[in-house]
């Protein structure tokens, strides 16, 4: 590239008869480009090394603050079916899923949890995980932020005794 101004390229003919001048880039451009090149590189080495305010600094931060506002829960790890643990799991049933599974547990548009082949399995470890959890691709919503461990392991025992006993 010249230094000289106004000098003709002579694309002329291939370009419609548009003449294209080679010019040079204007100094003040030429040394804007440089230092904006400098800052690049002194911004990229305090953002990533120095001051460490990188993505993952961020994400990690994220998650801890998460963790601290919405501590996770831990899920029961024994069920009991005393009356009165049955009795608070019917009112939960009652409540929350008589709407898909149907007063008689026999289904509706949820599966029927008086069957003896259950989806999603029927242990006990099996049936908390599927309450607490849920199973978005068969609509079952996750229950466990909503209801709390207490009362997912009062419902998941009423299921149980009641789905366990009742015949067909």
């Amino acid at each position: 590239m010249s230094r000289d101004k106004d000098v003709l390229l002579g694309h002329a003919a291939d370009n419609d008869g548009i003449d294209e001048y080679d010019n040079p880039l204007p100094d003040w451009w030429v040394g804007l480009f440089f230092v904006t090149l400098v800052a690049a590189v002194v911004y990229g080495v305090d953002y990533h090394l120095v001051s460490n305010r990188s993505q993952e600094a961020r994400y990690e931060a994220e998650m801890a603050a998460a963790a601290e506002r919405w501590p996770e829960q831990e899920a029961p790890s024994e069920l009991a079916f005393d009356a009165d643990t049955l009795e608070a799991g019917q009112k939960v049933y009652t409540q929350t899923c008589v709407a898909c599974h149907g007063a008689d547990m026999k289904g509706g548009i949820g599966p029927n949890l008086v069957d003896g082949e259950w989806i999603h399995g029927g242990a006990p470890e099996q049936v908390v995980k599927t309450i607490t959890e849920g199973v978005a691709a068969k609509g079952m919503p996750a229950w466990g932020a909503v209801l709390g461990p207490e009362k997912v392991s009062q419902v998941a025992a009423w299921v149980l005794h009641s789905g366990g006993s009742a015949e067909e």
